[in-house]
């Protein structure tokens, strides 16, 4: 009897809390890219789109074992972190999940958005068949670490915190069975020269104890190729080994116009390096700024070797739109690479680059089909009603499960008392922005209870720096409002009372520079709310930081949007 009242009553509070909880369910995703590009450069048969990553996937590396290529990004805030992809051929990628996938692996619920992951070095290790990841996690207290696992298709370790400062870790595994971390870090105290001096420090590292052995670091590049020219930022270190010479391999001129990839070579993993004479090896900023298909910021480069003894560099760069905005932000490239000579060259790596590549010998392109990641002038569609999530959707500083459910009837999002501008974690499911052009569309079951309520589609560059288009109640009545904020100041655009039916569609079409948001009572005629906007804000140039835009299926109990 007992416990048939205790049933009854955890019922009834159930009950309770469905009816009186404002959660919603979002159905019916579409996003489909318009890009001109790619519609001008339709593919032949043996070509191939570079980049073969877009939006905002920086900081690549890479690495190989037998057949299997492993590629890893950035991921910053964004949780989970640090996205995984496989391939066979370097041309066709499936995304095989998250090295960091755990809440004990990832810090950032008190991360801006630029900051969390930064630029993570994937490697294989032939003699303990290990593959490593080692990334700085800019946030909770975690700086340079580590983790490790023999499978990367079925997870990865616990982080082990690495004992150096500095950013851009790397590491190495000599043909002698030793290994070594390089990286980025600020020259000696007293000694820094000009504002954007850095070196690079190279660590022997302990394979059993998995931590760098304490005083055996040493600096193996001042400042950069010449110091006496004032190089900035020398970083993204990478150590190869081939035909008994060591060659160190970094970015340098800083993540913007005059970004580029440099290389050095020595005797010795721990140098003297000596610089090649005609670095840079890749980069893009001789190029007039009004060029056609301008692709810009080449660096940050790695390479990796097949198994015929070729060679491949993959890379971040940037598309911008008319007005030279980079809401897709850092994209991952490719270029074959010539190592005949002493040094590596990227094959039109110093000339402004095309958008299309020729195919691998016996390599056929099946992107966008078979589980292989699109690119191109895709479409994406997602009934939202799936158990498994696609690896694309990821959430902001916290687990996508501390939010949503998966329904009959699609994902209902269980709205957090944070709203999007908080510095925490939010009830929002975010895919990137892949196209310049896109139209990107949801359909909403969603009946706010009050003015706090609120749910919809948000365009997000950052916490500062984002538009939100959704609905809300004021007083009896229901509204569609859109709110962009900037420099973290909201303002309403526009917003307009609406009659609730069950559903409604919720559109946002970019067109470059110009964003317009739409709705839909009946899904088929679409009514439009603020006219023509400006994507400025969700460009790295204005917003600041290293990422790019996102699209989110926002809630929030904690609208305050005005109007």
């Amino acid at each position: 009897m007992r416990n048939t009242i205790k049933k009854s009553l955890f019922a009834a509070a159930v009950l309770f809390l469905f009816e009186n909880n404002s959660a919603q369910i979002f159905s019916d995703f579409k996003y489909k890219g318009n890009d001109k590009i790619y519609a001008e450069n339709p593919l032949k048969d043996d070509e191939f789109y570079s980049p073969i990553l877009q939006g905002c996937y920086p900081d690549p590396s890479i690495t190989r074992k037998g057949n299997d290529y492993y590629l890893v990004n950035s991921s910053f805030a964004m949780f989970p972190g640090v996205p995984i992809f496989h391939s066979n051929d370097l041309v066709n990628w499936k995304q095989i999940g998250h090295v960091l996938d755990r809440p004990s692996q990832l810090k950032v619920d008190k991360a801006g958005f630029s900051e969390g992951i930064y630029a993570p070095d994937i490697k294989y290790n032939k003699f303990n068949d290990t593959f490593y990841m080692v990334t700085t996690q800019i946030a909770g207290g975690i700086g340079n670490m580590i983790v490790k696992t023999k499978d990367p298709k079925k997870g990865w370790s616990e982080v082990q915190k690495l004992n150096f400062e500095g950013i851009d870790p790397s590491i190495f595994f000599d043909d002698n069975r030793k290994a070594y971390i390089v990286h980025n870090d600020a020259p000696p105290k007293g000694t820094e020269q000009y504002s954007g001096h850095r070196v690079i420090k190279i660590w022997e590292y302990d394979l059993e104890k998995d931590q760098v052995v304490a005083g055996s670091d040493q600096i193996i590049v001042n400042g950069g190729v010449d110091i006496t020219q004032k190089p900035i930022w020398i970083e993204g270190p990478h150590l190869y080994k081939k035909d008994g010479k060591y060659f160190l391999m970094c970015a340098e001129g800083g993540t913007g116009g005059n970004h580029s990839e440099v290389i050095f070579m020595s005797d010795s993993p721990k140098g003297p390096f000596v610089p090649a004479g005609n670095n840079p090896i890749l980069t893009q900023r001789y190029f007039p700024k009004d060029r056609k298909d301008k692709v810009d910021w080449a660096g940050h480069a790695d390479l990796v070797e097949t198994p015929d003894g070729k060679y491949y560099g993959v890379f971040l760069a940037i598309r911008s739109n008319e007005k030279n905005r980079v809401n897709t932000g850092r994209e991952t490239f490719i270029l074959p690479v010539d190592w005949s000579g002493t040094y590596p060259v990227f094959q039109n790596g110093l000339v402004p680059m095309k958008p299309k590549l020729k195919m691998p010998m016996g390599v056929k392109n099946q992107t966008n089909e078979n589980g292989f990641f699109p690119n191109g002038n895709f479409t994406f569609n997602d009934n939202l009603k799936n158990s498994q999530l696609d690896y694309r959707w990821i959430a902001m500083r916290g687990a996508r499960e501390n939010f949503i459910t998966t329904t009959k009837n699609g994902l209902k999002i269980n709205p957090f008392s944070t709203n999007i501008k908080a510095k925490a974690p939010v009830s929002a499911l975010f895919q990137r922005q892949q196209h310049s052009s896109f139209e990107a569309m949801v359909s909403l079951d969603f009946k706010p209870k009050s003015k706090k309520d609120l749910a919809g589609i948000t365009c997000y560059q950052s916490e500062n720096f984002n538009y939100v288009f959704g609905i809300t109640k004021k007083d009896k009545d229901f509204y569609i409002v859109l709110e962009r904020t900037e420099k973290g100041s909201s303002t309403t655009v526009s917003s307009e009372k609406i009659l609730m039916s069950k559903n409604i569609q919720l559109q946002v079409v970019a067109n470059g520079d110009e964003y317009q948001f739409n709705y839909s009572m009946d899904g088929k005629d679409f009514n439009n709310l603020g006219g023509k906007v400006s994507g400025d804000i969700l460009s790295t140039d204005v917003a600041g930081g290293f990422t790019g835009s996102l699209i989110g299926l926002y809630a929030t109990s904690s609208n305050d949007s005005k109007w």
